[in-house]
């Protein structure tokens, strides 16, 4: 079993020049702080045979998104007096289905008027530009889909819908609110549930995987509105790092990842991705 640290910031404890994981080190060194795209990182941009990013809820936070660990002007705790992380529980969804499906309608409903903001265009844009392009979320609000992004690998899952419990197929619900529930499955009439990753699940089987690869073959590595601390995810960064990847992490504030980071863009990801392709002088 690979074993990674809890958080990206042990780096910085680290005494040895060379922190080994693996096979490949991993220097430790601090990164450079900026509020705004210079002119080296959009050569190094442009410069990128591969380019995996790794997306979190501040991204969607931009538009309008309530966000549930943080990070956002809208936070989202309990309703009908049950935190989240039981209404989002597999436990839950075990003995009352029903109650989970109306948690996720009220979270879809709050997404019916939201669009895709600058950061989402940009990266949909930054895909048609290299041949090698991954986009992996941990958002489930369909956005970067609904922006034009093609390859996104969807870590936990879609809102937007469902997976048989019987025969273990998927299909769009995006009924709000649903009329049935739960849905009855297109293919042989089972119930369905939201195909999004609860608490106490693993992620889908591969997806991870696919994410993995992407990040250690690529050249460049994003890390944009995440504190990038939950696992298996978080390890995502460390394992471009580790393949000699330049990571790059977009964020509000300094986080944990901004100890491996080689640049850390403070601001707005809406406000600091399309200066990745404006227009050259």
């Amino acid at each position: 079993m690979r074993e990674f640290p809890v958080h990206p910031s042990e780096y910085r404890y680290n005494t040895s020049p060379v922190f080994s994981m693996g096979v490949f080190p991993v220097r430790i060194r601090s990164g450079m702080i900026l509020n705004e795209v210079t002119d080296e990182l959009i050569h190094l941009f442009d410069s990128a045979r591969s380019v995996a990013v790794l997306t979190g809820a501040g991204v969607s936070a931009e538009s309008g998104v309530p966000t549930f660990r943080g990070g956002g002007d809208t936070e989202i705790w309990t309703w009908r007096g049950k935190h989240i992380t039981e209404l989002s529980s597999a436990e839950l969804m075990a003995t009352d289905p029903k109650l989970v499906w109306e948690w996720f309608d009220y979270r879809r409903g709050m997404l019916t008027e939201v669009k895709p903001n600058p950061a989402h265009v940009a990266l949909a844009q930054w895909e048609r530009m290299f041949e090698d392009f991954t986009l992996i979320t941990q958002n489930i609000d369909d956005l970067h889909r609904m922006a034009g992004s093609l390859n996104v690998l969807e870590l936990h899952g879609n809102i937007w819908r469902a997976r048989c419990l019987r025969c273990l197929s998927t299909f769009e619900a995006r009924e709000c609110p649903i009329e049935q529930n739960p849905p009855l499955c297109l293919a042989c009439s089972g119930p369905a549930r939201p195909d999004v990753v609860l608490f106490g699940e693993m992620l889908p089987e591969g997806i991870f995987e696919k994410a993995e690869t992407a990040a250690s073959r690529c050249d460049l590595f994003f890390v944009i509105g995440t504190s990038a601390v939950v696992y298996p995810a978080a390890s995502l960064p460390i394992a471009a790092k580790q393949s000699g990847a330049k990571l790059i992490e977009v964020n509000a504030e300094r986080t944990d990842i901004s100890f491996l980071a080689d640049v850390t863009l403070l601001g707005k990801a809406g406000e600091l991705l399309p200066q990745f392709i404006k227009v050259r002088g």
